[in-house]
């Protein structure tokens, strides 16, 4: 998995977040009646705030991110939660505000609203002086690809350092390499971001440039030209009057999605080890020992997110063996006990690696996690194969209900096991891991080709 070291911090926001909480409980403790102010009513502003903050984008401040933005933004998320800290006394306490609860409502407004521009502008000062930037180049050669160069090199306040101008063309002024040499110069050089004008390049060049910023992780924007026709994977942002497109974010990019599926990842876990496994792995601990000599649980490293090496737990549906982490189940394979045999084809064996969940080394659903032989395998073989290491790996996945499970015969059955995580991947939603579930509860109860 290649990690890059970012010139940020990922915790800016979570903090800002904490900060804005803090600061509306705090004054509502001391500004507000002591009669309104109680838990209820300080879970019912923290969840409300983030619920409007989230559709209003309110912490979607960028270092592009101009000053009439803020403030719309600003504007945009005080006056919805106004309406819902009023709503508040309507729904439950029967329309009682009186002068000093709306007086509160002017001190958490003005603190947060002042907090937000000096953080604002004091981060423009502090790159300012050469810290918190990231690297970037531009590829392409149109007015459009020399305009977003120029405005990297003007505005400083931006915190980007512009580090080269690339392009085929060689009568451009200022290019510093070809396109070719872009790519090596971005791995020697550390490049943080690329900028790409594609009118100008071919299609194949353009892809190139691509698909070799997903597999190194460097962000990827589009400098579309003013006649450009915008894709619906792109969301329009401007750097000044520069119009740039860039991709728009994944669902496991938003921590929101994080944070909702790590909650239903314990509940529905706590729930199946409490009503399902309290009583069944007794049951099947009696059978699989009366079966076979060995270990009841088996246990075997796998990759986890992000390349995390963690042990993934099954009840042991084989006899003991030295090849159990080197050569994955066949068909008729004789090292599966009869016991086993059945545990396999209903999915029992898996059963253990809800504790898996409980722990946080896996999730419900999710790519599943292959053997460590078998990554390092697909790793060289299969393109992409790195992105399913980008989540949490599950106990059951799309691929999986999707018919392609358990052995691979062919090298396609990997590639659209692969295609597959992906899709889920780049289109995840709870629903959608709901659908997985339902659909791995009723593979149970039919045969499977493959459940083996």
């Amino acid at each position: 998995m290649i990690k890059r070291i970012k010139k940020y911090s990922s915790l800016i926001r979570p903090l800002i977040i904490l900060f804005d909480l803090i600061v509306i409980n705090v004054v509502v403790y001391f500004f507000s009646d002591k009669q309104f102010f109680n838990l209820k009513f300080s879970i019912y502003l923290s969840i409300f705030w983030l619920l409007i903050s989230y559709y209003t984008k309110f912490y979607n401040v960028y270092r592009y991110t101009h000053v009439l933005r803020l403030i719309t933004l600003i504007l945009s998320q005080f006056f919805v939660f106004l309406l819902a800290f009023f709503a508040y006394f309507t729904i439950f306490e029967e329309g009682q505000i009186v002068n000093k609860q709306s007086n509160i409502v002017f001190y958490f407004v003005s603190i947060i609203t002042l907090f937000k521009f000096i953080f604002f502008f004091l981060l423009k000062s502090y790159r300012l002086s050469g810290n918190n930037y990231r690297n970037v180049v531009v590829f392409g050669k149109s007015k459009s690809a020399q305009n977003i160069a120029s405005i990297f090199e003007k505005r400083q306040d931006l915190g980007y350092r512009f580090r080269g101008f690339f392009t085929d063309k060689t009568n451009v002024t200022g290019h510093s390499g070809t396109i070719e040499q872009g790519l090596d110069y971005i791995l020697k050089e550390d490049i943080d971001e690329v900028y790409c004008e594609e009118s100008s390049m071919s299609r194949e060049k353009f892809k190139q440039i691509r698909i070799f910023c997903n597999k190194h992780k460097i962000d990827f924007s589009l400098v579309p030209e003013n006649k450009a026709i915008y894709s619906k994977d792109f969301i329009l942002e401007y750097y000044g009057t520069i119009p740039v497109l860039k991709p728009k974010q994944l669902p496991f990019e938003r921590i929101e999605t994080h944070i909702l599926k790590r909650f239903f990842d314990v509940i529905f876990s706590f729930f199946v080890c409490l009503l399902i496994l309290s009583w069944l792995l007794p049951i099947l601990w009696i059978i699989v020992k009366l079966n076979s000599k060995g270990n009841f649980l088996f246990k075997q490293k796998r990759d986890g997110a992000n390349g995390k090496q963690f042990y993934c737990y099954k009840i042991r549906s084989m006899k003991n063996n030295v090849l159990a982490d080197k050569i994955s189940t066949t068909k008729d394979d004789s090292r599966i006990t009869s016991v086993g045999s059945f545990l396999r084809r209903t999915s029992l064996d898996e059963l253990p690696q809800f504790f898996n969940v409980l722990k946080g080394d896996m999730s419900v659903v999710g790519p599943r996690p292959h053997m460590n032989i078998q990554t390092k395998k697909y790793l060289n073989e299969i393109d992409n194969y790195i992105i399913r290491n980008s989540v949490k790996p599950g106990i059951t996945g799309l691929a999986q209900v999707s018919g392609y499970r358990g052995e691979v015969k062919e090298k396609s059955d990997i590639e659209n096991r692969v295609r597959l995580d992906i899709f889920y991947i780049e289109n995840w939603s709870f629903f959608l891991d709901i659908k997985i579930i339902l659909q791995t509860l009723l593979s149970v109860f039919k045969e499977e080709e493959k459940a083996y």
